[in-house]
């Protein structure tokens, strides 16, 4: 396919999509800003304001106290309020209508669950789960008080961890599992405000494309993988691209005639 940058078409997209047998959405910090959730990196990123080794596990482990007061402050304070946008739901609806098969996002706010997406592998875990150091067990972050840190376990006392990967912690397996697979089945991969810069995560959209996947990417701005990887272009909002999307897809066409 020839690309079309740095405005491709919608048509062209709404044409792939519903051609696909099998459609993966690989998700970033992008889709959720219009959420209210600022991105870790870039103009307004959170490590401009912020030292990252307080979400390195080794730190975290040897200072849980000084760690969880920045925890709190850069993720519990608002994360709460964060709503799925217009793009998260487009996703769930497409899932809904068979024209999505996975979500792939490196994204922690649990906003794709909630917009109704249930096929979602969590490259980065989930920040509205918290797990015990030493039990494992599980805990609802949104039932937990924060008012003391660091929060403990009722069953054995000991440090409670929000559930996300850290620095320094490996990628859940299962995650990278159904990565690898939708990888490798995908006709297409739709890539939604993700810039390409986190490994191992970036290397997925360029696997899908040598196993046979058209990759379309919706972006504000071009990334890593717009000319190197994307087939079709979208530049844009997310919710904006994600909705003309939606309008073409469900909309009666010729082909349904």
């Amino acid at each position: 396919m020839v690309k079309i940058t740095p405005s491709g078409s919608i048509t062209e997209a709404v044409k792939i999509l519903r051609q696909s047998r099998f459609t993966t959405a690989f998700t970033g910090a992008g889709i959720s800003v219009e959420s209210g959730i600022p991105p870790f990196r870039g103009k307004d990123g959170i490590w401009n304001n912020y030292d990252p080794k307080v979400l390195d596990i080794d730190f975290f482990i040897e200072n849980p106290a000084r760690s969880w007061v920045i925890i709190k402050e850069l993720f519990y304070n608002f994360y709460h309020s964060a709503q799925p946008n217009a793009a998260h739901r487009v996703l769930a609806r497409m899932e809904k209508e068979g024209k999505l098969g996975r979500v792939i996002t490196q994204n922690i706010d649990n906003l794709h669950q909630e917009a109704g997406n249930k096929m979602v592998s969590e490259f980065h875990g989930n920040l509205k789960k918290l797990k015990c150091l030493s039990c494992d067990r599980e805990y609802n972050a949104m039932k937990i008080s924060l008012e003391e840190l660091p929060p403990t376990c009722r069953q054995c006392g000991d440090i409670l961890k929000p559930d996300f990967v850290f620095f320094g912690e490996s990628i859940p397996s299962s995650a990278l599992m159904e990565s690898y697979e939708a990888a490798g089945i995908s006709d297409v991969f739709l890539i939604i405000g993700t810039t390409g810069e986190v490994m191992p995560a970036n290397q997925f959209p360029p696997m899908a494309k040598a196993n046979g996947a058209t990759i379309i990417e919706i972006n504000p701005e071009p990334s890593l993988y717009t000319n190197t990887t994307t087939d079709l272009f979208l530049q844009g909002k997310a919710t904006e691209i994600m909705k003309k999307i939606e309008a073409g897809l469900f909309s009666p066409s010729l082909d349904d005639n």
